[in-house]
């Protein structure tokens, strides 16, 4: 039997997974979104989300997809891993996530140039002709070319008198933010930025009852008292990821030791048990070295 369902729980709490339907929405991711689906709906273009690794970027990503796929009158592609070894190989992949048809006109390889031709086709019959939002969410976006960089910032060059033709939305870490402030023209062009922080102390609490309750917690009794939410916060800094890892390990040492709950010293046995296994890597590392 799983850990999670001896505890009441139908599902695993705090998996590290970008699943939307565990996504806890503080107040700047709820934000985020707001301002994301704002600068969509006005087709105001390039949309720039930016924060250290951990503060739930992908999952924000996630659920953002997931809003915009209800809606019909959009087009929509994503982007998960943009690592490319050609600008070349950017375009056949956005095509095919598009659906565009490339072609050459005379049977052989479409050239950079047909697929830029198939593209801008592609942004006025859909965007224009059709009326629908185009729209480009690319996650870990710190992992773009500048050769990829430029290739979005032509393709943001596409317009009609009152809009932006395709919608643009980068998530990365902090480094994308200068490289992207040295592209001539592009910064200017961000209509939203949004930088997401770690959480507060009280949103450690919200966000590890929320996961809870997701997973089918019911039980009025707190699986996490007050000191323990207290010690994840101020272990983990408020960063969700840092805190479901640490919240899992919690609930299995709860399981593993008949525990009736989680309390400030099941966080610092597992908090010392981490620093002693960090000490072992390192250790061996310099060994090895």
């Amino acid at each position: 039997m799983s850990y999670f369902k001896i505890l009441g729980l139908e599902k695993e709490p705090f998996s590290t997974s970008p699943d939307p339907e565990f996504f806890y929405q503080s107040q700047e991711h709820k934000s985020a979104l707001y301002r994301l689906r704002i600068a969509i709906e006005l087709r105001r273009g390039l949309s720039l989300v930016l924060g250290d690794v951990g503060t739930g970027k992908t999952t924000l990503s996630r659920k953002l997809s997931q809003l915009l796929a209800e809606d019909p009158g959009l087009v929509m592609a994503m982007v998960l891993n943009p690592v490319y070894e050609s600008e070349k190989q950017f375009l056949s992949d956005l095509s095919e996530r598009f659906h565009i048809v490339v072609d050459s006109g005379n049977g052989s390889a479409p050239t950079l140039l047909d697929y830029m031709k198939s593209f801008e086709k592609f942004l006025f019959e859909q965007g224009v002709q059709q009326d629908k939002t185009v729209v480009l969410l690319i996650d870990e976006s710190q992992k773009l070319s500048e050769p990829c960089m430029e290739i979005l910032r032509t393709l943001l060059n596409y317009e009609t008198n009152e809009y932006k033709i395709l919608q643009l939305v980068l998530m990365g870490q902090m480094e994308l933010l200068p490289r992207i402030s040295r592209i001539n023209n592009l910064w200017d062009r961000i209509a939203v930025k949004y930088f997401i922080n770690p959480l507060e102390e009280d949103e450690v609490r919200e966000l590890i009852n929320f996961r809870l309750h997701k997973a089918g917690y019911v039980s009025r009794e707190p699986l996490f008292d007050d000191a323990a939410v207290r010690a994840v916060y101020n272990h983990t800094q408020g960063y969700p990821r840092k805190i479901a890892m640490l919240c899992h390990d919690a609930l299995e040492y709860t399981v593993m030791y008949n525990k009736r709950r989680v309390d400030r010293q099941v966080i610092h046995d597992l908090v010392q048990r981490e620093m002693k296994a960090a000490q072992a890597f390192r250790y061996v590392s310099q060994a090895a070295g």
